[in-house]
Parts: structure tokens; C-alpha cells; sequence
């Protein structure tokens, strides 16, 4: 019988030559004959009930009856119930990455195969979030809802999540340098690379990458904003709960709100890790800079005669990669036949009577001619390589004009006299090394020694600045300041002997 008045009772009835009946009646219950429960169904639910009706019909129409009936408080009890679900979930994955993955790589360090620095970089304090959302949120989760017939709420408990969130922040801030630092040491140190694949093989991991997994504490709180949202919705106004609930999603919005941006830029990063894994672990896909604009089949024409070729692109913010599909057993894969690079690319469209919807991409590197498979595709095509070609130039004029009103410095001023700094809304990517900027992960820095905005890469270095009386302070980068140091050190040597330098002498100073 549903727990609801509107639906009249259900009779469920079981018959030697058919499979499970149920019959129900607006007006009165009684149980029909076989040849006529059919034709009942059919007329209550549209659906014609025979000797071979499979349970999963019946099924659908239980489900029918009882979420149709469902109450108010049902409703927020399932939202509850999913916040637990969720949390035990995630509980799980912060678990592998902490006593995992994290536990391995340490104990390993501890040989001095690399530094343990580089994995506490690359983990930052996902130990600290661990520990609350295991030893506290979650069991009073648990403990919640195992009394959610006398304490029906979630807003007292989810306030004391809000204190915590600075963890995050700090999460969020460093997944940047972490996703760099990973793919680094991947790539530099084989012990590392064999731990990171040993877990990543186990059941646990799912067949994900470890970069997948670190990828769920950025995107937990605005998961906890959205629970929230639709919890408020189903609560009544003067719910004993309400006050609390409002008051932790005040202060949860206020944090998802600046995990928004790292998210997308999380989500662009799945892709690129899919691509990644596509192309065979092609090197410099895995860059937070690096930004997914198209990608899709295509043909590719010959040069010395008339036959197209299958071929696969990936239009990025900064190349194009020209790919050929390779055998696989497991899913699509490619193999990169050539880069070409944004800067100095042209595309136009090009008329071949035998071939309709061509176009020719032109680049340093390579110019290809290729067929689109109709006119609303070659468009697409054409649209997306213009769009993408037109802001990096943006961005070169942007990048040049900076430069042109850049008061030169010379090297033997470094550090001996505070320098011009460059505005923040002057430069959209990195005056060194050229990435482009964003709100969370790659922030704009000041050279304190020549007034460039540089990335915190290009800035992760310090020196002495005698205009600061010989604080230390952030420098743009080891190259310039080698010239610097190299400059200060003759002048040093110079100032504390009686005579002039003599090559090959050594001065102690």
C-alpha cells in the first residue's frame, strides 16, 4: 500500500502461468481473472502484461507509484542520506591518496631516492583534510542519520566543516605546482614513476590516474553547495534546521565560489589527461596552460596524389596536434605525426572539385590540406582555428607592449635600486616563461629586482636586494640573477683588494 491517499491499494498476486500481477483499481480492489489482468494494466499503465512480462516492468511501475508519493520529509531525508554516501566515497579516495599513495612515496624518500620535500609538495596538507573528514565529519554523518527520526537535520553538523575550509584553500593554491611537480619527478626519477604505477594498477585506484584522484578535494566543496542548495529548497521555513543550513551555505558559497575557476580548470585538466593517455603519454600535454578548444575526425588529402586520409586533430589555445589513429584493442588511440604551433598559423579555404568542404591549415612547421565531412563542419573548423589564432595575438601585442614600456634596467643595477613595476592588467601571461595567468592556480608576481609579472614558477627564487637593505626578497629567475651575482661578486672582490684583479687568482671573501 503507497503512503499516499491519492493512490488506491495495490494487491500484488502470483498465478502458475504467469508472472507477478499486480492489479489496482481507482474504484474498488478486487483480484480479475487471468485473461482480463492484462487488459486492466493496460489500461491503468499502458503496459500489455503477458506469460513473458519480465519483473523489471513491474518494477518500473512500483517506482512509479511510490516517487510520485513521496513526501517532503522523505525527500530531505534522501538528500541527507546522499551528503553520507557521497562522504563515505570521498572519505575513501582521500584515504588512497593519504595513506596510499602519499604513505609509499615517503617511506621511499626516506632512502634518499628523492627528496621528501617533493612529496609533501605535490600532497601539500591532504593529510589535514584526511583527518577531518575521516575521524570527524563523516562519523558524525553516521551518527546523524542513524537518529534522523529524532534529530532530522544536517546544518548544525555541516558548520563545522566551515572553520576548515582554509584547507582548501590551500589545496587549491598549490594543485598547480603539484600537477608540475608530479609529472616532473615522473619523468626524471624511475623509482618514483614505478610506485605511482604499482597503485595505480590495484582495484582501489579503479583504473585511475593519481592525478584523477587529487583531482576530488577541489571539487568537493561546491559538491557540498550544490547538497545544500537542494536541501533548503525541500526545507519548510520554520524548520528547527533552517537557520543552520542557511548559515553553512553562506559560508560554503562564499569558499565554492573561488573553487569555481580551479574546477574548470580541474575539468579542462581531466580532458587533457584523457588526451594524454589517448596519445600515448605524449610529453607537455598535462599543462595547466595548455586549453582544449577542438577536437574530431578529419581527412587528410595527399600531396602527390588524390586520396584523403583518416586522420585526428586536437586544436589547442596554443597548437595544433596532427594525429593518425593506431590500433588498439582498448578504446581509440593515436599517435602525434605533427605540432604546429599557433604563432604565425593562417587557415583558408581552399575549392577541389573532386573533394567538397576542403580547407589548408598553414603553419611554421608544417601546411596541411584537409576535408571536412560537410560544409557546417568545415565552418566549425575554420571558426574555431580563427578564433584561437586571433586571441593568441591578442595576447603577443598585449605580451610586446608591456615590454616596449619597460624602462630598461641594466645588469649592474639589479637589486641596487627599486625598479618600475609592470601593472597586473598590462600582461595576460607570463613575461618569462609565456603561460597565460589565472585567478587560482597561476597568479601574477612581481620581480622585486626589474618590475616584470611573472608566474610563481618563474618566480620561486630569492636574493639579497640592497635597495631593501639586503633583505631577500622574490627575483624573476636564476638565469638573470646569475648575471647579477656574477657582476656583484667581481665588484665585491674588487672593493676588498689593494690592487687590481688578477686573472686566475683566487679572492676569499
Amino acid at each position: 500500500h503507497p503512503p499516499c491517499s491519492s493512490h488506491p491499494p495495490l494487491i500484488l498476486f502470483l498465478h502458475s502461468s504467469y508472472d507477478l500481477h499486480i492489479h489496482t483499481s481507482p474504484a474498488s480492489t478486487h483480484i480479475a481473472a487471468p485473461q482480463d489482468r492484462g487488459s486492466l494494466f493496460n489500461t491503468y499503465f499502458g503496459i500489455t502484461f503477458t506469460q513473458t512480462t519480465h519483473l523489471s516492468q513491474l518494477l518500473c511501475v512500483f517506482f512509479f507509484l511510490f516517487t510520485n508519493s513521496e513526501t517532503n520529509e522523505q525527500k530531505l531525508f534522501k538528500i541527507a542520506n546522499e551528503l553520507l554516501q557521497t562522504e563515505k566515497a570521498y572519505v575513501a579516495r582521500l584515504n588512497l591518496l593519504d595513506k596510499v599513495f602519499y604513505a609509499k612515496l615517503i617511506e621511499e624518500a626516506r632512502k634518499d631516492t628523492f627528496t621528501m620535500d617533493v612529496v609533501k609538495n605535490i600532497f601539500s596538507n591532504i593529510s589535514s583534510i584526511h583527518t577531518f573528514h575521516s575521524q570527524f565529519l563523516l562519523p558524525d554523518l553516521e551518527k546523524r542519520m542513524g537518529e534522523w527520526t529524532s534529530t532530522p537535520r544536517i546544518g548544525d553538523i555541516l558548520q563545522k566543516l566551515t572553520p576548515f575550509l582554509k584547507m582548501y584553500a590551500e589545496y587549491v593554491r598549490n594543485f598547480d605546482h603539484a600537477m608540475d611537480l608530479l609529472k616532473q619527478w615522473t619523468d626524471r626519477s624511475p623509482p618514483f614513476k614505478a610506485i605511482i604505477l604499482e597503485i595505480q594498477s590495484q582495484e582501489a585506484c579503479g583504473s585511475l590516474s593519481l592525478q584523477h584522484h587529487m583531482l576530488e578535494p577541489v571539487q568537493r566543496v561546491p559538491r557540498y553547495e550544490m547538497l545544500l542548495k537542494d536541501y533548503l529548497k525541500k526545507l519548510p521555513q520554520d524548520h528547527i534546521d533552517r537557520r543552520d543550513a542557511e548559515k553553512s551555505l553562506e559560508i560554503i558559497a562564499m569558499a565554492a565560489t573561488h573553487s569555481n575557476t580551479a574546477i574548470r580548470k580541474t575539468e579542462n585538466l581531466k580532458k587533457l589527461l584523457e588526451i594524454y593517455e589517448m596519445l600515448g603519454e605524449e610529453e607537455d600535454i598535462v599543462n595547466p596552460s595548455n586549453e582544449l578548444i577542438k577536437e574530431g575526425h578529419i581527412l587528410k588529402l595527399a600531396a602527390r596524389n588524390t586520396s584523403a586520409m583518416d586522420r585526428y586533430l586536437y586544436l589547442f589555445n596554443n597548437m595544433l596536434l596532427y594525429c593518425v589513429p593506431k590500433f588498439s584493442l582498448v578504446g581509440q588511440k593515436f599517435t602525434v605525426r605533427t605540432r604546429i604551433g599557433i604563432e604565425g598559423m593562417k587557415v583558408m579555404e581552399t575549392y577541389n572539385e573532386d573533394y567538397p568542404h576542403t580547407f589548408q591549415v598553414s603553419g611554421k612547421e608544417r601546411t596541411l590540406e584537409l576535408q571536412a565531412s560537410s560544409k557546417q563542419d568545415k565552418e566549425s573548423w575554420i571558426k574555431a582555428f580563427q578564433e584561437t589564432i586571433h586571441i593568441s595575438l591578442q595576447k603577443n601585442e598585449t605580451f610586446k607592449s608591456a615590454f616596449k614600456d619597460v624602462e630598461e634596467v641594466s645588469i649592474s643595477e639589479l637589486g641596487k635600486r627599486a625598479p618600475r613595476w609592470i601593472r597586473d592588467n598590462e600582461v595576460t601571461m607570463c613575461m618569462k616563461c609565456k603561460e597565460s595567468f589565472n585567478a587560482i592556480t597561476r597568479r601574477r608576481h612581481h620581480c622585486r629586482a626589474c618590475g616584470y609579472v611573472v608566474c610563481w614558477k618563474c618566480s620561486d627564487y630569492k636574493a639579497t636586494l640592497e635597495y631593501e637593505g639586503n633583505k631577500m626578497n622574490k627575483v624573476q629567475s636564476v638565469d638573470q640573477w646569475r648575471w647579477f651575482c656574477s657582476v656583484y661578486l667581481l665588484w665585491a672582490a674588487q672593493s676588498h683588494s689593494e690592487g687590481p684583479l688578477v686573472q686566475g687568482h683566487v679572492y676569499i671573501l
